[in-house]
């Protein structure tokens, strides 16, 4: 297989500074400047100070004093990945999105019938600079771990090659942190086992690493051999519905708890009909003032789809939920099990810890 992995560069900054000429050059952050406000991404101007996706505004505006905050325009965001989709499929059909900003494509058989995965990288990326005016990173390799890390491996406008004859070679020298699915709390475990690099990896058995990683073990097994059979899934259905807010101050009284519950409804049941999604299982998701994060899921066995479906049950999960000594910093509601539900109701509860095991890159500095 032949996969190409196409990642923009510094996306919704970019497209701001594309956008505005004023902000060319300039340290930006893409976010809402609020207490709460978070970097959704930053220019590379703003990361020579340390600034970075998912840290705190607040915590931004110190670290770059001069540093300019830019409201998100996410409708222009989408038009523009629509057009990089339009690029893909001039390619391929194969294209598996996983952002408005990237995607993996299967170029294994190609429309144009270009032999080699470099020379149909290279193409996209300069039709990309052409349509978009905006500059993209591609990693080409035999599958899709190997091609994400290479197009992560010379940002911005990069372009690198991780050929099969050269991966192992290659995964040696990796540091664990830039390997999928291996966070910043797996990296430290990792570390007092001795594991530093993807050798290191390599030469720790099955055994330990399932028995210190459950199943997430197999993967890191597989993964510092090479090894990655997934494919490029160019459909998929949706499993889920959610939404969620963070609040500008903790709530803990009732009647403000009530109100932002029957908003969120609002804006599920909103977001239901916009992908005209039918599930039967309502989550509630909440994050305390101590970032400590519980779930509470009810499942039924009829659709929900409307306020009147849904409302009841949102407030039945909350008030399993002890937030008056406890105050709430987020609020969020999800559908999901849209197949056949149990015929009896069932209400669950989990307590969550925030898991680096999973599968997700974690973002590094590019």
């Amino acid at each position: 297989m032949k996969v190409i992995h196409v990642d923009m560069d510094q996306f919704f900054a970019a497209v701001e500074q594309r956008d505005n000429p004023e902000l060319r050059g300039k340290p930006i952050a893409v976010g809402h400047d609020a207490e709460r406000g978070v970097v959704s991404t930053a220019s590379y101007e703003a990361r020579h100070f340390g600034v970075h996706s998912a840290q705190s505004i607040q915590v931004a505006k110190r670290l770059c004093p001069q540093l300019m905050i830019v409201e998100p325009h996410f409708q222009r965001y989408k038009e523009v990945s629509a057009q990089l989709h339009e690029i893909f499929h001039e390619y391929t059909d194969q294209i598996e999105p996983i952002s408005l900003d990237e995607a993996f494509l299967d170029v294994t058989e190609n429309k144009k019938g270009i032999e080699l995965g470099v020379d149909i990288a290279r193409k996209i990326k300069q039709r990309i600079r052409e349509t978009t005016g905006l500059t993209a990173s591609a990693g080409v390799s035999y599958c899709k771990f190997l091609a994400k890390i290479a197009s992560d491996w010379r940002k911005p406008d990069g372009l690198t090659v991780i050929h099969p004859d050269k991966a192992l070679d290659f995964i040696a020298q990796l540091k664990v942190e830039k390997i999928w699915g291996v966070g910043q709390k797996t990296a430290e475990k990792m570390h007092r086992m001795g594991i530093f690099t993807g050798l290191d990896l390599r030469n720790t058995s099955l055994s330990r690493l399932t028995q210190e990683f459950g199943k997430m073990g197999q993967m890191f097994y597989d993964f510092s051999r090479g090894i990655d059979n997934r494919p490029i899934i160019s459909e998929w259905e949706r499993k889920s519905v959610s939404c969620e807010q963070t609040f500008e101050s903790d709530i803990s009284e009732d009647a403000i708890v009530t109100i932002h519950l029957y908003h969120t409804v609002l804006e599920l049941v909103r977001r239901i009909e916009k992908n005209n999604f039918d599930g039967h299982t309502l989550t509630l998701k909440v994050k305390f003032l101590d970032f400590q994060q519980i779930t509470r899921s009810i499942t039924v066995d009829h659709i929900l789809r409307t306020k009147d479906d849904i409302l009841p049950l949102a407030k039945q999960l909350m008030h399993s939920v002890e937030f008056h000594s406890h105050p709430i910093r987020l609020l969020g509601l999800g559908v999901s099990n849209p197949g056949n539900p149990s015929s009896n109701s069932v209400l669950t509860t989990q307590r969550e810890t925030w898991s680096e095991l999973e599968l997700t890159f974690e973002p590094w500095p590019d």
